[in-house]
């Protein structure tokens, strides 16, 4: 594992490896045992897009773990004045042991890694979101003791979260159901994956997707840079929130996850959201702990 750059990438056994060191440093925070396995170790951090979770956690958890993050805005670099990826990526190569980056095209995140010689980190593009992934994986295992043969069923639009969550949950063996309208179904290249696997759906019926759900997941029917679809796509989602009929589809002890931020009565009801808070900000709590056992995995092996 030299990159993070989508789940498309990791085995289900790196997923696993990943996942189970996370709980190790979860459970060291926790106890107050220190875990500086990056000291002297910088990571740059650039962002195309706003962020609370991604930045706050991989700036906390590279503190954490005894490193120095460098926040790098678009706005104060020259790639936001037209500098080449590939030269950004050659010179950042020298300062720097790992980049984060949040953006809007995959094929910057894999142009990073192709011309620089260091890491490089998805926090997030249009196509994919690895690390939430991670951390809702982990959520998930932490509520249920083990990932193998539980159901995930996602409903909303087929954006990065579908993405992310159809490939990370069949590579640890899960099964996908996920409901989407017609139009905005996940890419084609996550369908062809998952074509290999007999244990996924693609559904129309939010209520036939939760069928025996152990694990409802959600995300905003319109993502960062969709402000101006909002109104069209609240008439093409109507009937795919997750609220009391699509629930008592699922099993009776289904958890809900959110990646946030949420629209209360659009995607999810307020009182769904409620009940099932504990869950949803264990999740955002995750993305810190997964996130570091990444920077470890990803870092802590550099001479």
């Amino acid at each position: 594992m030299k990159h993070l750059l989508k789940l498309l990438d990791l085995t289900g056994e790196e997923i696993i490896e990943i996942l189970n060191l996370a709980d190790q440093l979860k459970y060291e925070l926790k106890h107050g045992i220190e875990h500086k396995h990056l000291a002297g170790k910088t990571l740059g951090m650039i962002f195309e897009k706003a962020s609370t979770r991604t930045r706050v956690s991989f700036e906390t958890g590279m503190y954490q773990l005894g490193g120095l993050p460098i926040f790098l805005s678009a706005n104060d670099l020259q790639i936001g004045r037209g500098e080449p990826v590939q030269d950004t990526a050659r010179v950042l190569s020298r300062y720097l042991n790992g980049i984060m980056i949040r953006t809007f095209e995959q094929s910057e995140v894999e142009a990073l890694a192709e011309y620089g010689s260091i890491p490089i980190i998805n926090g997030l593009t249009d196509f994919c979101h690895p690390c939430q992934i991670l951390a809702d994986l982990m959520t998930i295992r932490e509520y249920k003791g083990s990932l193998e043969g539980l159901k995930m069923c996602f409903i909303g639009d087929g954006n990065n979260m579908m993405n992310s969550l159809i490939v990370g949950c069949l590579k640890v063996g899960m099964k996908v159901s996920v409901a989407c309208p017609e139009g905005y179904e996940p890419d084609q290249r996550v369908l062809d994956f998952a074509k290999e696997y007999d244990c996924f759906e693609l559904l129309r019926c939010p209520i036939e997707a939760a069928k025996d759900a152990d694990v409802v997941i959600t995300d905003v029917w319109a993502s960062m840079g969709q402000e101006e679809e909002a109104a069209k796509r609240r008439v093409a989602f109507d009937g795919y929130q997750i609220n009391d009929n699509v629930m008592a589809s699922a099993k009776e002890d289904a958890m809900v996850l959110h990646c946030l931020p949420a629209h209360r009565g659009e995607e999810i009801t307020a009182e769904l959201f409620e009940a099932h808070a504990d869950e949803i900000f264990e999740e955002a709590e995750n993305r810190l702990h997964a996130q570091k056992a990444v920077l470890v995995k990803l870092l802590g092996d550099q001479k």
